[in-house]
């Protein structure tokens, strides 16, 4: 396909992340990106709307640098939107965007802010400065040891206060985020984190009850001037439970809640922030409260639940950056559905309260599956979309619980 467009979109990664960016420039501008990911994997090895590079030294700055000057020297008279799809790559970009060729876009922070905000420690204390409110939080040292208190009891929470250096760590029996159902349990599961090569903090955190529909996902977008122009909120109604899988969306419904997103505008506004970010929340129904559990500064793995409301997220990209233009600042408001899963898996795993109106999005055609692409849907494609479907009707009844009601 040629690009006769005024920009080449240049993303990096190959998870579900990079082909659901990937699919909103193809559905916007039918282009076709360019990724660059570490192996020939699934959704975005093989797809028709990717030029997917195999690149297994991808994370190092080295060759980061020399793929995004490769890209760029490949079209020297169009703009190179550049956009990492996983932490290693958005804080590759944000430290090296200022020495990049002069065609390439990179709507990304200084990298110095971009580390204080992944940062968990901090991003808590930002939180308590703009009044954001967030689960009860202990910041754990290794030199601690079993040494220390908490003043709530369990279940615990333990995460990475650096989740880069987390996975740098290489360890895949590390687990995303330990649900700690004892105190013996908690500090197993340190002992296991810090023996695996991670010496950074450790953030232990009250568990705040309530499934997965007490979980919110919040995406932004803000534009070169540092103005939020975007927010969609996701009201999450299933997550995955497998234990490297934990906490990745399976099935959003969109919708609208002005002051919890205008809290977040005045924060990334007050910070200067450009560029996409995604926060983590939970619905605290004890105090009817929404906490914050992390900032991502990019776009999240269930990006396309924006695109697929019809805020096509691409577009946000190229008419700011590319085209100049000045946006209107909008908070969403369709109502839409999104999966990573398919209907058996959503309808069974989700509360009964939320199904008529699912089934009501799906019979009006406002229901997305980030996979499941027309433009995409060679034989071959299918069967493997298909098999996606099957890999997770088996995990899904293996760790996750049907609801009670």
């Amino acid at each position: 396909m040629a690009n006769n467009l005024s920009f080449q979109p240049l993303l990096f990664g190959g998870d579900i992340n990079v082909y659901s960016v990937a699919r909103a420039f193809h559905e916007a501008y039918g282009v076709r990106s360019i990724a660059f990911g570490k192996y020939p994997s699934f959704p975005c090895h093989g797809s028709a709307i990717i030029d997917y590079r195999v690149c297994p030294d991808n994370e190092s700055e080295a060759v980061f640098r020399r793929n995004v000057q490769a890209a760029a020297a490949e079209f020297p008279d169009k703009k190179v939107i550049l956009l990492g799809c996983g932490d290693s790559y958005v804080q590759l970009t944000a430290h090296c965007k200022d020495s990049l060729p002069e065609n390439v876009i990179a709507p990304y922070i200084d990298g110095s802010l971009l580390d204080a905000l992944i940062n968990k420690e901090t991003f808590y204390a930002l939180c308590d400065r703009y009044g954001i409110d967030h689960p009860a939080t202990f910041i754990y040292d290794k030199s601690m040891g079993r040494n220390f208190t908490l003043p709530w009891g369990p279940p615990y929470i333990a995460k990475p206060a650096d989740s880069v250096a987390y996975w740098g760590c290489g360890d895949h029996s590390l687990a995303k985020v330990y649900i700690c159902q004892s105190w013996e349990e908690l500090l197993q599961s340190l002992e296991h984190v810090y023996a695996a090569g991670y010496s950074d903090h450790m953030v232990l955190q009250e568990f705040i009850p309530g499934d997965d529909s007490s979980m919110r996902v919040l995406t932004s977008y803000s534009d070169r001037n540092a103005r939020v122009t975007t927010m969609c909120l996701g009201h999450v109604l299933l997550e995955e439970h497998s234990p490297h899988g934990i906490g990745n969306h399976a099935v959003i419904l969109t919708e609208r809640d002005e002051p919890l997103e205008r809290k977040i505008k005045e924060l990334l506004e007050s910070l200067h922030y450009v560029g996409f970010s995604n926060f983590d929340i939970k619905y605290d129904c004890r105090d009817g409260k929404y906490k914050a559990f992390e900032i991502n500064c990019r776009q999240g793995r269930s990006n396309y639940y924006v695109t697929g409301a019809g805020y096509n997220i691409a577009k946000m990209v190229v008419e700011d950056r590319v085209e100049g233009r000045d946006l209107p600042f909008q908070m969403t408001e369709t109502r839409s559905l999104w999966r990573m899963v398919p209907k058996k898996v959503a309808f069974q795993f989700t509360p009964k309260r939320y199904h008529q109106e699912m089934r009501t999005l799906m019979g009006a055609g406002a229901d997305s599956h980030s996979l499941v692409y027309s433009a995409d849907a060679s034989l071959k494609r299918r069967l493997r979309v298909w098999k996606n479907h099957l890999g997770n009707i088996k995990r899904f009844s293996q760790y996750n619980k049907v609801p009670e009601e």
